[in-house]
């Protein structure tokens, strides 16, 4: 079990294990593996808080029902996953604003919470209005060897290189 307590995993390996989570989800769901749906879904039930049932009424909520759902469960899973991985490779830390960020952007953690939250809801954004997010396109949709999610894997690989040059300064 040393393994679980590595700082780092192989990434074929974790890539094999998304590979089976994606059968696995197939065969119980018949449903490809998401994430961005739970987020529609989370903010539905939160709107339900203070609107009641009118929500049900919107045409976007009676396509994506305010529910918690496998989906949801999977979003809770990543997270609870990903604090015990942390814990057991003994790498958790309260961390407001990484070395990095501190190093090239400043430490101040007001900023860095704000690039967050903006950068945050730009993918969400993105997600919902594509369809899917990347585990939806590119993990599920490349599996079923879709055009669409390869073009996205590639998509989301270049915007992720660029924008790491952007932020940190290597494409000047």
């Amino acid at each position: 079990m040393e393994y679980l307590m590595m700082d780092r995993w192989s990434p074929y390996a974790v890539g094999v294990g998304i590979g089976m989570l994606s059968w696995v989800a197939f065969l119980l769901s018949d449903k490809p593996l998401g994430c961005s749906t739970a987020f529609a879904r989370s903010a539905g039930l939160l709107e339900r808080l203070f609107r009641g049932g009118k929500v049900d009424e919107k045409p976007y909520y009676r396509e994506f029902k305010p529910q918690i759902d496998w989906e949801w469960m999977l979003v809770a899973g990543i997270l609870v996953g990903a604090f015990i991985s942390a814990l057991l490779s003994g790498q958790f830390a309260w961390n407001l604003v990484p070395d990095l960020w501190a190093a090239e952007v400043g430490a101040g953690a007001i900023p860095r919470l704000a690039v967050a939250l903006f950068g945050g809801f730009c993918a969400g954004f993105g997600a919902r209005w594509a369809g899917g997010c990347t585990s939806g396109h590119g993990i599920s949709g490349t599996l079923q060897l879709a055009v669409s999610g390869w073009i996205a894997a590639a998509g989301f690989f270049v915007g992720g290189i660029l924008s790491a040059m952007f932020i940190y300064h290597i494409l000047t």
